[in-house]
């Protein structure tokens, strides 16, 4: 039998995330790909482009990540959204509060990184602050209302919180259920998309397709390229290079903790790159050679004291909320609708609620100031 290279497989699934993390950085650059963006142009002026890019790439994951997993080829089981125990109110709450955050900071996790690549110090500002809060919440003094509060609110269901596995859990056959449900929700997303005449160009497809095979592809590398049956340490099957210790996909706010947790315990052996934070600078380095190529290159820091209250406030309930949430609008509104999980659902409904929420409190306090 081989001897199986742990550091080898680790470093191979580091570079493969960090070249993923280009792609989505330079395509979020070049066509604008925003979620924040996507509520923001519905509530102000009524256009539903930008969101129909997002549940377009839904739709791609969706249908990507179950035939993977009808296919054998990744267990989405072994997720971190898929668990038997529904948190429901750190769901609500936590995307509620991730929505609102991000509508103060002028974007998401993913858009920050983006930004950052473009030569913005605000978001630069956000990254660390929101990785600090995010850190305070997985391990520091904001867990105790996280696990002693909010988590304590939930339901442990009799199968994993998938749909296909509640569905089976009635009528049997679930590997028959992932593709027939993933395929109905997929194509009817797609109807939705599509039927618009003016969002049917090339830019557009292009930013929701790609961004939906590159939450595929990262459920690939970590599930199954990342993926040992079992660690000559421990003699238990593992998913090499990822922080949780499960597969993972795309999500950017746990990451952030764990950039800064390497930056500041360097020399500590036992802290190496991981599949987030290869993912969370690939995306910065995509991002800035498009900016760089396209001549869009500027600093720009905060224009008043209220500008940098609102970024700090706002990379604050980020940090908590995604962290109480499981994940972002990529980690919650992407990769975990894309394993169909129930909290998935719960939680990208909480976030456009926030989001919707902190817009129009900002064009009250506008009005306000006039």
């Amino acid at each position: 039998m081989n001897e199986i290279n742990v550091a080898a497989i680790a470093s191979q699934v580091a570079w493969l995330a960090f070249g993923l993390g280009i792609v989505f950085g330079a395509v979020a650059q070049r066509t604008h790909f925003c979620t924040m963006g996507a509520i923001g142009d519905i509530v102000n002026y009524g256009a539903w482009d930008r969101m129909r890019q997002w549940l377009l790439a839904i739709a791609v994951a969706i249908i990507g990540t179950n035939l993977l997993a009808y296919a054998g080829l990744i267990d989405l089981s072994k997720s971190l959204y898929t668990a038997p125990r529904l948190m429901w109110l750190a769901y609500l709450v936590g995307g509620c509060l991730f929505g609102f955050g991000m509508v103060l900071a002028s974007g998401c996790g993913s858009k920050t990184l983006v930004r950052i690549g473009s030569g913005n110090l605000k978001s630069l500002v956000v990254f660390i602050v929101l990785g600090l809060s995010a850190f305070m919440t997985l391990r520091g003094i904001l867990a105790l209302p996280r696990v002693n509060v909010i988590e304590a609110f939930s339901t442990t269901l009799p199968t994993a919180q998938d749909l296909p596995s509640i569905i089976a859990g009635k009528f049997g056959d679930k590997s028959l259920l992932q593709i027939v449900v993933a395929g109905v929700i997929s194509l009817l997303l797609a109807l939705f998309v599509l039927a618009s005449r003016s969002f049917r160009t090339a830019e557009n497809l292009f930013a929701g397709i790609t961004v939906g095979l590159i939450i595929v592809a990262a459920w690939y590398v970590s599930g199954h390229i990342g993926y040992i049956a079992e660690d000559p340490n421990t003699l238990q099957e593992a998913f090499i290079a990822t922080n949780s210790g499960k597969m993972e996909s795309f999500s950017f706010v746990a990451p952030y903790a764990n950039t800064l947790d390497l930056l500041m315990m360097w020399t500590d052996t036992s802290k190496t790159v991981s599949f987030g934070i290869a993912a969370a600078l690939g995306v910065i380095t995509g991002s800035m050679l498009v900016a760089l190529a396209m001549r869009t290159f500027r600093w720009e820091g905060f224009g008043s004291i209220e500008d940098t209250a609102n970024h700090l406030i706002g990379a604050v309930m980020m940090g908590f909320g995604g962290v109480t949430a499981l994940g972002c609008t990529i980690g919650q509104g992407l990769s975990g609708l894309s394993t169909l999980a129930l909290g998935s659902f719960m939680t990208f409904g909480a976030i456009i609620c926030g989001a919707v929420a902190a817009l129009k409190y900002q064009t009250w306090r506008m009005e306000q100031s006039i």
